[in-house]
């Protein structure tokens, strides 16, 4: 057995919490759409649909926290909040992007598995098992 293969609670634990994180429905909008460059609260507000007010301000936190964003004050009145990736932030920018386009490039298949599922027909994975 390889060194990669042997479960290590700490590690899964971790790899559970991070992905939490950056598996977020809410989180993964918010990286696309800072992806484009710094945005304000409201800004991002309207550009995630759906998102409230308190999720927003939840996950953004969340985000600052992890050091996937950055917060910017300018002393302006009133004050100018903008967010933006950070380096971190933009290197799962790059994975959200490669997994959206995964799932693009996979749609169809995935669908037909689905119908298949949903009418009781094997699958061929299943019939190799």
């Amino acid at each position: 057995m390889s060194p990669s293969n042997i479960h290590v609670p700490d590690r899964c634990r971790t790899v559970t919490e991070i992905l939490s994180r950056v598996g977020d429905k809410w989180t993964v909008q918010v990286v696309m759409r800072l992806g484009g460059g710094p945005k304000r609260f409201n800004e991002l507000r309207r550009m995630v649909e759906g998102v409230s007010q308190r999720m927003l301000t939840l996950t953004l936190r969340g985000l600052e926290r992890d050091g996937l964003v950055t917060r910017t004050v300018f002393p302006t009145i009133p004050p100018r909040v903008d967010y933006a990736l950070t380096g971190l932030g933009c290197s799962l920018l790059k994975t959200v992007r490669e997994l959206g386009e995964w799932a693009i490039e996979n749609r169809e298949e995935i669908l037909e598995a689905r119908r298949r599922f949903d009418e009781g027909e094997s699958s061929p994975a299943s019939d190799a098992a």
